[in-house]
C-alpha cells in the first residue's frame, strides 16, 4: 500500500501596481487510495483568523494519516485583507470589488480580487466538496450556512455539526437584501452553480484565536472527511442541531448612537416576537433613539456588544427554526 503525501506550494494570485506579488500557500494532501476531493479555505476576510488556525491544526491531524482521496487547503485566501486585519481590502487596492467574497468564480482578466478568486477557483472547481471557513463576529453563535433545498450541502452542514444550521435562499427566491449585497458572488453560491456541494461555517469571533471556535472547526472538518470516506474513522457525535431559516433576518439601527444590549440575553437564546433586546440612545442627551425588540420568534444568533453604532448597522439576527413554521 502506498503512502499519503503532502505538498505546500506558494502561488501568485495577482500583482500590485509595483509588481509585488500577492502570494498565498496551497496545501495538498493526496491519499494513497482513490477518493473524493475536498477544497478548504479560510481568511477571505482577513480579520477572521480562526479559520486559518483551524487549518493549521487540521494539518497536524491529517498530514500523516492514511487518506483516500485529496484535501486542498488554503489557510489565507486573501493576503491583502489578512495583512490589513480587515474585512475588505483598502479601496486603493481594489476600488471595484473590495470584498473578495462577492466575485466568485472570479475573472482572470478582472480586478485584483476577481483575479485572486479566479486563481483559487482553479483549485476549488476540481473538488467534490467546498468548505469556506468564516468567523463572523465575537457576538455570533457558531453556525453553518447552506443553500436552501440543496440536499447534499444541507447534509454536509448536518455532518459538520454546529448546533445551528441556517438555510439561505438564493437568486429568484432570495430577498432584495441578498441581491443588494451581491451575495450571488459568494464562493458557496458559485460552487453550487458548478454543482459542487458547499457550506460556509461561521465559527464566530474575529482578530483573536478562540479555542472553542477552533475546536468546532477542526471537529467539523474531520467529520466531513470521515463522512466522505477520506478518513476511515467513525464520526464524532456533535449533539443536537436546529435547522432554521432567515440567514438575513437582521434588525438594524435606525439612527446612530450607543447601544446597550439586554444583559439578560446571550446568543443562542430563544426569543419571542416583541421581546426587548436593547436600547439605542444619544450619549450626549441620554435620549432613547430606538428600542430594539425581536421582530419574530426564533433563535437569537447575533446580538452586538459593540456599543458605538452607525445607522444601518445590524444589532441582532434571529433565525426561525423550521419546526416553528409547521
Amino acid at each position: 500500500m502506498g503512502e499519503s503525501t503532502h505538498t505546500a506550494t506558494r502561488e501568485t494570485l495577482a500583482r500590485l501596481p509595483s509588481g509585488t506579488k500577492i502570494e498565498t500557500m496551497v496545501h495538498t494532501y493526496t491519499g494513497s487510495k482513490d477518493g473524493p476531493t475536498v477544497y478548504l479555505q479560510a481568511a477571505q476576510h482577513g480579520r477572521e483568523v480562526n479559520g486559518a488556525e483551524v487549518l493549521r491544526r487540521l494539518h497536524n491531524e491529517i498530514v500523516d494519516a492514511d487518506l483516500a482521496g485529496k484535501v486542498i487547503a488554503v489557510p489565507v485566501a486573501d493576503p491583502l485583507t489578512f495583512d490589513h486585519v480587515s474585512y475588505i481590502t483598502p479601496e486603493q487596492l481594489d476600488p471595484v470589488n473590495p470584498n473578495m467574497n462577492r466575485v466568485w468564480p472570479g475573472d482572470a482578466n478582472g480586478s485584483v480580487h476577481e483575479r485572486m478568486a479566479a486563481r483559487l477557483w482553479d483549485h476549488a472547481h476540481t473538488a467534490d466538496v467546498i468548505i469556506d471557513l468564516h468567523t463572523g463576529s465575537p457576538n455570533m453563535l457558531p453556525h453553518v450556512v447552506a443553500l436552501e433545498g440543496h440536499t447534499d450541502s444541507l447534509e454536509l452542514g448536518r455532518v459538520f455539526g454546529t448546533g445551528l444550521l441556517l438555510t439561505e435562499q438564493a437568486h429568484a427566491a432570495a430577498s432584495e437584501e441578498w441581491h443588494r449585497r451581491s451575495f450571488g458572488g459568494k464562493l458557496r453560491v458559485a460552487a453550487i452553480e458548478d454543482e459542487i456541494p458547499s457550506i460556509t461555517p461561521e465559527l464566530a469571533y474575529s482578530k483573536q484565536i478562540v479555542e472553542d471556535a477552533v475546536e468546532i472547526g477542526v471537529r467539523g472538518i474531520l467529520n466531513v472527511l470521515r463522512h466522505l470516506g477520506i478518513l476511515d474513522e467513525p464520526l464524532t457525535d456533535t449533539g443536537p442541531q436546529t435547522l432554521a431559516r432567515n440567514h438575513l433576518g437582521r434588525i438594524v439601527a435606525s439612527d446612530s448612537g450607543l447601544f446597550r444590549s439586554n444583559p439578560d440575553l446571550t446568543v443562542g437564546s430563544t426569543v419571542e416576537s416583541g421581546m426587548f433586546l436593547g436600547t439605542l440612545y444619544d450619549p450626549t442627551t441620554y435620549e432613547p433613539l430606538q428600542t430594539i425588540r425581536a421582530d419574530r420568534d426564533g433563535i437569537l444568533y447575533v446580538l452586538t456588544q459593540e456599543a458605538t453604532i452607525i445607522m444601518g448597522e445590524a444589532l441582532a439576527n434571529i433565525a426561525e427554526p423550521y419546526d416553528s413554521q409547521n
